[in-house]
């Protein structure tokens, strides 16, 4: 059984904070959902950067790139930034793999990540 995608996204200034609040996070149907929801927030509230903080995250599909690459690349057209914080060994992996780790930026945790791209 899947568990449900919950995510919750607060602003701290001009930095979106999007914090994924499941272990897992591999049912389609809830991924299409968050990511329609981070792509609303996008259009209505145009932030500069976006941390997607990964710190409860266990697992994730495949499909969880995707709806990362869509955020930076919405982003990317007014010249913002999207990083990822908390993002344990294992998952990591995955981003080296696939070669996405040349295209985001790593912290180890969400207070470094907004320290550092806050000052961008």
């Amino acid at each position: 059984m899947d568990e449900k995608v919950v995510v919750d996204i607060a602003v701290e200034g001009d930095i979106a904070v999007v914090a994924f609040g499941a272990t897992s996070i591999s049912d389609v149907k809830g991924i299409a959902a968050a990511s329609d929801q981070i792509q609303k927030f996008v259009d209505e509230n145009h932030p500069q950067r976006i941390v997607f903080d990964f710190d409860r995250v266990k697992f994730f599909s495949s499909q969880v790139l995707g709806l990362l690459l869509e955020a930076r690349a919405k982003l990317r057209q007014e010249d913002g930034d999207v990083v990822i914080s908390g993002l344990n060994p294992q998952l990591h992996r995955i981003f080296k793999i696939t070669n996405l780790d040349k295209i985001f930026r790593f912290f180890p945790e969400k207070e470094s990540a907004i320290r550092t791209i806050g000052t961008k």
